[in-house]
């Protein structure tokens, strides 16, 4: 599915050239720049097992299948570390999202003095999420140390969370996972994978760029 931006906008282009501005940051552990996004998993299961047709021959599956419901799989990663976390679960309601929020500042960046999270502009993923779940006070201690950047409408290709998304579909959940245990299994696998090898993500379209391939997005002054 495309994601087709409008033209001559300046909302647009002022979102992208800020998130473009926050890849340009150096890794500083101490102020950790996230992407965060999600997707969903259709679980489906096989009805008849699957048969080798010979020795040393792949699998081979009937086409009928059963649906065992849809799962949501958070994504949260720091491109310049090559780390990621996967985190599975049933919904992704706006308490959903403030977890991952308080996990991420709790358990994973407790150190940190402030944590940049990039998101795209999905109704869950605003700071008045956070009020809806925690008490006051909780919610304004984990604000203080979150920085939320989103990406502008249109424009969620400009998350660096899409392209790990991408390889888990690609490498880990394109094929059929048929219960929510074997899913969280071959996640963490891979997730596991992934950050032992610390495979970052080389960025590398720039503010410059957007504003030489992209100038239609960008208003036209008349002076």
């Amino acid at each position: 599915m495309w994601c087709i931006p409008p033209e001559q906008n300046g909302a647009f282009v002022c979102a992208m050239e800020n998130v473009l501005e926050v890849y340009k940051r150096p890794y500083d552990p101490l102020c950790p720049m996230v992407c965060m996004d999600e997707a969903s998993k259709q679980l489906v299961s096989e009805v008849q097992k699957p048969i080798a047709l010979s020795p040393g021959q792949p699998l081979r599956y009937d086409y009928e299948y059963q649906r065992n419901g849809v799962t949501n799989i958070f994504m949260l990663c720091e491109p310049l570390r090559g780390w990621r976390k996967v985190n599975i679960t049933a919904r992704k309601t706006r308490n959903d999202w403030a977890g991952q929020m308080k996990e991420l500042v709790d358990v994973h960046y407790p150190d940190a003095r402030r944590i940049t999270v990039v998101m795209d502009n999905y109704p869950t993923h605003q700071a008045s999420s956070l009020y809806e779940a925690f008490p006051p006070h909780e919610a304004r201690r984990l604000l203080e140390k979150l920085e939320l950047v989103h990406t502008p409408k249109h424009g969620s290709w400009l998350n660096m969370a899409e392209i790990e998304l991408c390889a888990l579909g690609r490498q880990c959940t394109q094929g059929r996972i048929g219960d929510l245990p074997m899913l969280i299994k071959m996640v963490g696998l891979w997730e596991r994978d992934r950050n032992n090898r610390s495979i970052q993500i080389d960025w590398q379209f720039s503010t410059e760029d957007a504003r030489i391939k992209l100038r239609r997005l960008y208003p036209k002054i008349i002076e």
